[in-house]
């Protein structure tokens, strides 16, 4: 069953995508909104400090099982996302799915199809997708 959000959206960036319509274009925005997220995140870290990036090695004890190795590895992320981050990465990532949208629609694909082919391979594989 299609995902009528999905393929809403994905017609409505088609309709709006006028200025930067060229695969070039779309190509080189895509590229552009995806460090803008990365530097909001950053900033978020950096600048604001609601958030707090703690990086360390993965401490995985050698009798771990498999299924269980999720329950060991840390995201190495402290705290909360203010209110004012929150806002301006939602606004980066919504920006960064414009112009995955954009060039879905270029190439003739469908991002409904796309998600739901690749939630199957996952399911499929389970954790030796390791993705």
């Amino acid at each position: 069953m299609p995902n009528l959000a999905y393929d809403s959206f994905q017609e409505t960036v088609g309709e709006f995508l006028v200025r930067h319509r060229s695969i070039i274009d779309v190509l080189s925005k895509l590229q552009e909104s995806s460090a803008r997220v990365t530097r909001a995140i950053a900033t978020a870290v950096t600048a604001c400090g609601c958030v707090e990036i703690t990086a360390h090695r993965q401490e995985i004890p050698d009798d771990a099982s498999f299924q269980r190795l999720k329950d060991f590895m840390d995201t190495h992320l402290n705290g909360d996302l203010c209110e004012g981050c929150r806002e301006i990465i939602e606004t980066e990532l919504g920006q960064n799915l414009f112009y995955l949208a954009a060039l879905c629609g270029l190439l003739g694909l469908k991002m409904e199809e796309i998600l739901s082919k690749e939630r199957d391979r996952v399911s499929a594989l389970g954790p030796y997708s390791l993705t």
